[in-house]
């Protein structure tokens, strides 16, 4: 009877698929992390070291605000040796020169 008074037009909830709501736990910042475990961890197995799991990623890069780990990833991404370059920028005794000097 709904479509004889709607002039047989179909609802669009019966024409589209059902979207289901999944609760998604992927983050910016994991996404970030994935990227760094997936091309260290390449680099580590090339020198028979262990994987760095995720929580040792984390804790790695804790301290590092989210827009700085994108800097990071395309300063890395660049790089000829990624994981060389990953593991300098982010030691902060490699900067400390950087910094001290004062402009004034």
């Amino acid at each position: 009877m709904d479509n004889e008074l709607s002039g047989g037009m179909k609802r669009i909830g019966d024409i589209l698929p059902r979207a289901t709501l999944e609760k998604s736990r992927k983050t910016e910042r994991g996404e970030l992390m994935r990227y760094f475990q997936k091309h260290l961890n390449y680099a580590r197995a090339n020198d028979n070291l262990p994987k760095l799991t995720m929580g040792r990623i984390g804790k790695i890069l804790e301290g590092i605000p989210t827009q700085d780990l994108y800097y990071l990833q395309s300063v890395c991404g660049k790089a000829k040796n990624f994981s060389k370059k990953f593991w300098w920028e982010i030691d902060p005794k490699k900067h400390v020169k950087e910094h001290s000097e004062q402009p004034f």
